[in-house]
């Protein structure tokens, strides 16, 4: 069965309602998923290293960085081997800041550059995700799922 991890940083609770409905569409289609938040659950890096699919979620905090609560988790990527792994990046941003949903890029680009297979969609969602945000969030996990099977590590 295909094993699938969703982290994520809510500050407002926006980017808990886009994971819970990535969760509601897993967890409909039969995945072993595992949820974890970067506020509350102890994150180990390693842990990645345990699924066919990773979804990281992030807010943006002031000027579009990475949000204080994934700080650690993102400096800790440095030392796991993620060459072909298949992680996504989404999250919620305003587009009141200067750049909408940084952190998401920030967080998407170092993957890329530490080798992982990431989903060409870089989920973003204006603040609080509305009837056609959780369509696009489906769209986005049935996106990555598909994925699953291209990837070149065994896991």
């Amino acid at each position: 069965m295909n094993k699938v991890l969703i982290l994520y940083a809510s500050s407002t609770g926006n980017t808990e309602m886009i994971a819970d409905t990535m969760v509601s569409y897993l967890e409909s289609h039969r995945y072993d998923l595992v949820t974890k938040s970067f506020e509350f659950d102890t994150i180990d890096v390693e842990e990645l290293l345990d699924f066919n699919l990773v979804l990281i979620g992030t807010h943006s905090a002031d000027d579009g960085q990475i949000p204080f609560e994934a700080e650690h988790f993102y400096d800790e990527l440095d030392n796991i081997d993620l060459k072909d792994r298949l992680i996504g990046v989404f999250g919620s941003g305003e587009s009141f800041y200067d750049v909408f949903c940084e952190s998401i890029e920030i967080m998407g680009d170092r993957l890329v550059h530490l080798g992982a297979k990431v989903v060409p969609t870089r989920l973003k969602v204006e603040l609080e995700p509305d009837k056609k945000d959780k369509l696009r969030c489906e769209a986005f996990v049935k996106e990555a799922c598909a994925m699953i099977g291209e990837t070149v590590k065994p896991y």
